[in-house]
């Protein structure tokens, strides 16, 4: 009898157990409707309100009637760099091709007018641009992607800042179309949802990558990987987990994109093994100055040394100036007769601090600003062309650069190219074949000294060939209208 007892309460414990199930299920269920419904009422919301703002008038009224409106996410859009000539050739390839579509362009430059930013893409990048098809949302909110604002994690803090600016962007203007130039994956699902738009972009390097997992696995010290984390195996067990959890939600807002333009081999790469979309991923190389570029004479270069890049930290400027005082201490000759001059855009303080860091790390390697180093912050194209025109050597040092614009312009105005051995550079760019040298790549310090001397020991008919070989290989590869054309080919659909 107690026997029985017992299987009788087992057996009610079961239906217990069985009861509870089924209620958190019931749950559950009821929780993800809610979910539902919320969400579709506050899509519902999002767009009544933005269909009413100010702002929605304001640029439907500039628009040709029935336009069609690309809203092109772009918070930085005034800085000037090479993802800033993609973001203006995309427009103008737009503007070309479709005349009925209105460019709107989301972006945080408040301290500017329209008429400013058109005017820098022309003196900047010499293109010109139908200001009656674009309009511009200035953001009010853009410090909540400013990776200054987050010390620590801060990948995760400028993934879900863009949230914020992109919640801002979405509740002002909806466009037909919403197109990320500039790599602010965590927005898609806000506009694919909640704007019910299709959702494109244009990748230029992935917010993470195997590489960048590779790095915290092995504890090797980078830019991204202080050496006090890379130092030690309860921190860098901490950060892998951080960072694998971040690329898993990397993978779902990417899964949003329908049309993933990419700018290299390497990223097309790294993208592919995260988004896991493969046929929606196309190679677009971005547009290079290469067409006036190539009009610059070949002869007659003086021992300079430019380099073309943002005062950003990826960018490791300090290893150009620390190369080139080792290669000036290895041969005293070239002191007063080379020079060195690192021309790039100034975004914001942390830029700006970056540059009087360089100035103070000349004069501690003994060498003078402006004798032996030049800095160019901010310089018109006139300035960049004359000095890609006079200088030998371009010089470039950023590990993992995703493409390298860069460099391809060097390339193309007769600058011999010293690159970063590494990802775009090496896998599509600097790309050496027996007995046809394009170009020089390197890593350490003592590798970019050995380099330069390399390059200033050619006799000029070895410099002509280089140049030559090089030229050639970027002239119709890289040009703006290849760009163009790849671009209006993969996004037809949206275009339409």
């Amino acid at each position: 009898r107690a026997y029985q007892m017992s299987w009788l309460e087992s057996l009610l414990d079961e239906d217990f157990l069985w009861t509870c199930a089924v209620y958190e299920l019931v749950l559950i269920a009821i929780t993800i409707v809610l979910i539902v419904i919320v969400w579709h009422l506050l899509g519902k919301a999002v767009r009544h309100s933005a269909a009413h703002s100010e702002t929605t008038t304001r640029i439907k009224a500039k628009a040709v009637r029935h336009a069609k409106f690309w809203g092109i996410f772009h918070p930085y859009c005034n800085a000037g760099g090479g993802g800033e000539r993609v973001l203006w050739c995309s427009v103008a390839a737009i503007q070309k091709a479709h005349p009925d579509i209105h460019c709107v362009i989301y972006t945080g430059d408040t301290d500017v007018s329209e008429q400013h930013i058109l005017d820098k893409a022309l003196t900047g990048f010499g293109i010109a641009l139908d200001a009656s098809k674009i309009s511009f949302v200035f953001l009010t909110s853009r410090t909540w992607v400013e990776a200054s604002k987050y010390p620590h994690f801060t990948m995760l803090g400028q993934s879900l800042g863009s949230l914020a600016l992109g919640w801002e962007a979405l509740t002002t203007f909806i466009p037909d179309v919403f197109y990320d130039s500039m790599g602010y994956a965590f927005t898609y699902p806000l506009f694919a949802k909640l704007g019910q738009c299709p959702v494109c972009c244009y990748v230029h390097y992935p917010t993470i990558s195997s590489d960048m997992l590779t790095r915290v696995r092995d504890r090797n010290a980078q830019v991204n990987n202080a050496a006090a984390i890379a130092n030690s195996g309860i921190l860098s067990s901490g950060k892998l987990l951080y960072y694998n959890l971040f690329a898993k939600l990397y993978q779902f807002v990417g899964s949003y994109a329908s049309v993933v333009l990419v700018n290299s081999t390497w990223t097309h790469n790294h993208i592919v093994s995260i988004w896991k979309n493969p046929d929606a991923t196309h190679i677009v190389a971005p547009p290079c100055d290469t067409a006036s570029l190539q009009q610059l004479p070949l002869g007659n270069r003086k021992p300079h040394i430019v380099s073309v890049a943002q005062f950003r930290p990826e960018k490791n400027h300090p290893l150009q100036v620390q190369a080139f005082a080792a290669f000036l201490r290895e041969h005293p000759e070239f002191k007063g007769k080379a020079k060195l001059q690192m021309v790039g855009g100034c975004r914001n303080a942390g830029d700006e601090e970056r540059v009087q860091h360089l100035k103070d790390l000349t004069a501690e390697l003994g060498m003078e600003l402006g004798q032996d180093v030049e800095i160019y912050a901010n310089a018109p194209l006139d300035t960049l062309k004359r000095l890609l025109a006079e200088g030998l050597v371009g010089l470039h040092t950023m590990r993992d650069e995703h493409f390298g614009i860069g460099v391809v312009e060097y390339m193309a105005a007769g600058t011999i190219a010293l690159a970063h051995d590494s990802a775009g550079p090496r896998s599509d760019i600097v790309v050496n074949e027996p007995g046809v040298v394009r170009g020089f790549r390197a890593v350490t310090e003592a590798e970019y000294a050995a380099a330069l001397a390399a390059i200033f020991a050619l006799a000029a008919a070895e410099r002509l060939v280089i140049q030559n070989n090089a030229r050639e290989f970027v002239a119709n590869r890289f040009s703006e209208k290849n760009f163009e054309d790849r671009f209006l080919e993969h996004m037809a659909a949206l275009l339409r």
